[in-house]
């Protein structure tokens, strides 16, 4: 199929191209004609002026992005160097045309030429470029192998145009075909299961596939069809029809990961494929969870390594066969496992023999701490040596609970503090505002791990608050027993409540903030769906606003009301958190707001889960000796106020922020990156409460804790949302521009069909076309050359949309 591509703004739009006659219209313009003298004289400005055209794509409505339809044809691009090499390239491409499928041979602007051929049902756009290219042995762009590859085209001249075939006006695949070709493809490439050369993966514009074999140089063995030197077909090249031979490759971390996790979660060892009498069995069994993943012949070397006197036997081979031939479903979706599966094996170093794009760039991440942590299936482990206070505070913890405990006593601990902050890199200041979401799986000791340590730090707060709710219940009753005409109490002004209960009120929330003079409040949620109470919204409706004032400085929080006795007040809302909640719940309570803001503003903690069986965790002595030694911290938070320059602490942020920056820039990851500028913020407060807890003294453990702490926040905010925040915006329709000139979308001839078809595009009904071109006559814009058919008048009007 051949598309017209136009611009609006930035964005990519296809029209098809229905017939010979509005291609020669668009090819043979006088402005794509202009644009090509001046193209084919050197000018790179006026080349990429030139009409432009798509082949690749099946069917497509409106806008190119996002398009996930592949046609049955595909375009190939070969660079010539003069005249005579030009010449001899076209005279061997039109003798092979039937061989390669050729649909259409046009000359490019800088004197190569460009194809369009038929593509084999079932191969990659990649594979089919390797059979032209090792048929016609002329050398290849690796990097022409996107779907929404589009290319400038030149005149529809006979030297220009030199084969076309009409089949390409139409698409012989329905556009639900054509989806469905697409999805099994894509899961071909993410399988690494096209059958092309290594040397294909990489970036080169003069590649020679048909000069290098399918199999790697070290010796390993691989699946080449040999041709005789007499067939015009591959020597060297893909086997697209034929069914592979059960060889083997090498066996990778990431391929050896795999096998190892289909088998945990299948619950097979070693052993069981040794069992004579359930041998078969056992292999069906690691099948049915390993071929959505792996090769054939990553399965066999597999096989040969667990059970390696029968991996050949003829019952397992076509067994092995059986399930890639009848049951491995490409557009299949991925059960749970296999997805964690395939998507934490994309993070260990890729298979050496792919030699692609990745894997020339991985060297080079290899060596950052943080590539190792996103390589990792586990979040990174907490530093042996952490900062005094943490010790103190831990010293009870069992091993595996720390991690969660480190990250859920900074929003108690920042409550201390009045009127405290720190310069940050920015020279702006930076409150102590402090949360933590511990996620993990239900029975895992998500209340218990926590709840006595910061039960602990905030005693003292607590005391000081109950007393408080007991004067002001007493106030409450003292009010309302006097009769309307009695001179009322008044509200006693030093009511300073820091631990809030989950199902306060906004005007309560209003009240509390107002009375507690500058200091933060707190709260800690059992479950994460009682911030609802504390939003006044739930589902679709939670749009999490005060969740997001809670991290944001000199926030505008307050109510207004007429009433004599209402709550009015506002000023800037300063409250931290805790919360719990399961991977389950977390993923579904942000679903609908992933892109605006909570998940970035989230600081999260994790407990590992334990083994099945495993023994009960022992926790230590939370007694006078925990309180004495954890005294001297809390005084000194309490005392802690003003606006404080801790220099350690912006130098070790701007080390971090350099650090997460370059590998932003290596992994290209724009989520990473989006996700790190609200993170360092959080680190940094934790390094200034450290500081503060320390009565404004700096200790080296600082700065390694509070490097984990960032990098184990961020590994679990990629883990849970990274994918979902990296493709929330795909399917989100923007509105088109204003009005629009439709004769801009119309050659300089157009027939009444043409007409139709733009007003349906556009969104108009058709019936009123003749109505529209009648308007157009009437105004002078076009004249009419026959009943059906008509010719635009103005020179305004004669250019096409670029």
């Amino acid at each position: 199929m051949i598309y017209r591509i136009y611009y609006e703004g930035k964005r990519k739009f296809a029209l098809p191209v229905k017939n010979r006659e509005e291609l020669m219209a668009l090819r043979d313009s006088e402005e794509n004609l202009q644009h090509l003298k001046a193209a084919k004289q050197g000018s790179q400005e006026e080349k990429g002026k030139l009409l432009q055209l798509a082949y690749n794509i099946g069917h497509v409505e409106g806008a190119l992005a996002g398009c996930k339809s592949i046609g049955s044809y595909f375009f190939h691009d070969v660079d010539c160097y003069d005249k005579e090499h030009s010449k001899a390239t076209k005279e061997l491409i039109l003798a092979k045309k039937d061989e390669i499928g050729l649909r259409m041979l046009e000359r490019s602007a800088s004197g190569g030429w460009h194809l369009v051929c038929q593509r084999v049902p079932g191969t990659s756009i990649l594979e089919n470029q390797v059979r032209v290219a090792t048929i016609l042995q002329l050398e290849m762009d690796t990097s022409a192998k996107d779907l929404q590859r589009v290319v400038y085209s030149t005149s529809g001249s006979e030297e220009d145009l030199v084969y076309l075939d009409d089949c390409l006006f139409s698409e012989p695949m329905s556009p639900e075909e054509c989806e469905r070709e697409y999805n099994q493809l894509k899961g071909r490439v993410m399988r690494r299961q096209e059958q092309v050369p290594p040397g294909a993966k990489k970036a080169n514009k003069h590649y020679r596939p048909w000069e290098e074999e399918m199999a790697d140089v070290r010796g390993k063995r691989s699946e080449v069809r040999e041709n005789s030197e007499t067939d015009n077909s591959l020597q060297h090249n893909i086997p697209l029809t034929s069914t592979p031979s059960p060889l083997t490759s090498e066996i990778d971390e990431r391929v050896r990961f795999i096998a190892e996790g289909v088998m945990k979660e299948k619950q097979l060892e070693n052993s069981d494929f040794l069992n004579e009498g359930g041998r078969h069995t056992t292999v069906k069994i690691f099948l049915s969870g390993v071929t959505q993943l792996l090769k054939k012949e990553e399965v066999n070397a597999v096989l040969q390594e667990l059970m390696p006197q029968h991996w050949q036997d003829e019952n397992i081979q076509q067994l092995v066969s059986d399930f890639y031939q009848n049951y491995t479903n490409p557009s299949q979706r991925l059960l749970k496992y296999q997805e964690q599966l395939f998507t934490q094996s994309q993070r260990l170093n890729v298979r050496k023999d792919d030699d692609d794009t990745l894997s020339e760039i991985e060297p080079s991440l290899g060596d950052t701490e943080l590539s190792r942590v996103f390589a990792s299936k586990v979040p990174p482990e907490i530093p042996e040596e952490l900062p005094r206070l943490l010790k103190v505070l831990t010293q009870s913890t069992p091993k595996m609970y720390k991690g969660a405990v480190v990250q859920a006593v900074f929003p108690s601990l920042a409550t201390y503090p009045k009127q405290l902050s720190f310069r940050y890199t920015d020279n702006l200041p930076r409150e102590l505002r402090i949360n933590c979401l511990l996620i993990a799986g239900s029975g895992t000791g998500k209340n218990k791990s926590t709840d006595t340590p910061i039960a602990h730090i905030i005693a003292d707060m607590k005391e000081r608050d109950e007393m408080n709710r007991e004067r002001l219940k007493k106030f409450n009753e003292e009010y309302n027993a006097k009769a309307g005409n009695k001179q009322k109490p008044q509200r006693p002004a030093d009511l300073v409540i820091q631990t809030i209960k989950s199902d306060i009120t906004k005007a309560a929330l209003v009240q509390r903030m107002d009375e507690a003079q500058g200091a933060p409040l707190f709260v800690k949620l059992n479950e994460l769906e009682q911030w609802d109470k504390i939003e006044g919204y739930s589902g679709r409706n939670n749009q999490f606003t005060t969740l997001k004032l809670c991290d944001d400085e000199n926030n505008d929080f307050g109510t207004d009301r007429a009433g004599t006795q209402s709550v009015t007040g506002s000023g800037s809302l300063h409250l931290n958190w805790n919360a719990n909640t399961t991977p389950s719940k977390v993923l579904r309570y942000f679903k609908h707001v992933v892109t605006d803001g909570p998940i970035s503003r989230l600081c999260l903690a994790t407990i590992p889960e334990r083994e099945i069986g495993a023994d009960m965790p022992v926790f230590g002595d939370y007694g006078a000796e925990y309180d004495e030694a954890l005294k001297p911290f809390i005084e000194n938070l309490k005392h802690a106020t003003g606006y404080i320059d801790c220099v350690q602490a912006r130098k070790m942020t701007k080390k971090l922020k350099a650090e997460c920056a370059e590998f932003a820039q290596l992994s290209q990851d724009k989520v990473f990156d989006e996700l790190t500028s609200r993170a360092l913020p959080a680190v940094f407060r934790k390094a200034c409460l450290l500081y503060a807890a320390n009565g404004m003294k700096w200790e080296k453990a600082i700065e390694p804790f509070c490097r984990w702490s960032l990098y184990y926040d961020l590994w679990l905010k990629m883990k849970y949302w990274g994918d979902q925040i990296r493709h929330a915006d795909d399917d989100i329709q923007v509105s088109k521009r204003g009005p629009q000139n439709l004769l801009l979308f119309l050659p300089n001839e157009f027939t009444l069909e043409d007409a139709k078809r733009v007003r349906q595009q556009k969104g108009l009904d058709s019936e009123g076309t003749r109505h529209m071109i009648s308007n157009w006559q009437c105004r002078g814009f076009v004249s009419q050359i026959s009943d059906l058919s008509f010719k635009k008048e103005h020179p305004q009007t004669t250019r096409l949309i670029r």
